[in-house]
């Protein structure tokens, strides 16, 4: 068996053990956590994670659901790479890569999802209602924001669509830093979690 930079099955990979690039978005550790707990995963999960920049959702979602499906959606072929790198670094073998422009990308992917994360894309309004009219019945989207703007378009798509069960999570988080000589609290940027039901 291969070793990996994280022989645990509980979730939350140190952001530090990921490959990175630099400008490619990720989602931190504890706002990872939230997400993950809103998408409430099972073992044959199928997923879709639209925007999923370095590919820290997929690896997660992958080992949690390790008979499911992840389907990684990302536009930029260098990002693309990115996310393989992570998968293989980890040995997820259950993420597909989807290189493409959502919501265009999406009407060529063969499996309906049960759970939906969209971590970004333009425009996200169009992104949302097509994302939703392919997730199944009983299916849960997650979405997060971190300006007030994206928080309105989607909080407004998810009243247009009907969504049920709808709650919202703002994350608080500081983390312990030494600068120089001194510990230090230091905030994470805060993030907006909102998550819906197709009922």
């Amino acid at each position: 068996m291969s070793s990996t930079p994280w022989p645990y099955i509980s979730p939350g990979i140190p952001d530090e053990l990921f490959e990175r690039l630099p400008g490619i978005p990720m989602t931190q550790r504890d706002t990872r956590l939230l997400l993950i707990s809103q998408l409430r995963l099972m073992a044959d999960t199928v997923l879709w994670d639209i925007g999923a920049g370095t590919g820290t959702i997929p690896v997660e979602a992958g080992l949690l659901c390790p008979q499911g499906q992840i389907i990684a959606i990302e536009r930029d072929e260098e990002v693309v790479n990115l996310i393989q790198m992570n998968c293989d670094r980890f040995g997820v073998n259950n993420v597909e890569i989807i290189q493409g422009n959502a919501p265009d990308c999406l009407q060529a992917l063969q499996i309906q999802p049960s759970r939906i994360c969209v971590e970004g894309g333009h425009p996200m309004q169009e992104i949302l209602k097509t994302a939703w009219s392919y997730l199944q019945t009983n299916g849960r989207l997650v979405a997060s924001a971190s300006s007030l703007e994206t928080l309105y378009i989607i909080s407004e798509t998810f009243s247009s669509l009907h969504a049920r069960n709808i709650e919202v999570v703002q994350s608080i988080i500081n983390r312990l830093e030494t600068r120089g000589t001194r510990q230090l609290f230091a905030a994470v940027d805060p993030m907006f979690i909102l998550s819906g039901e197709k009922l």
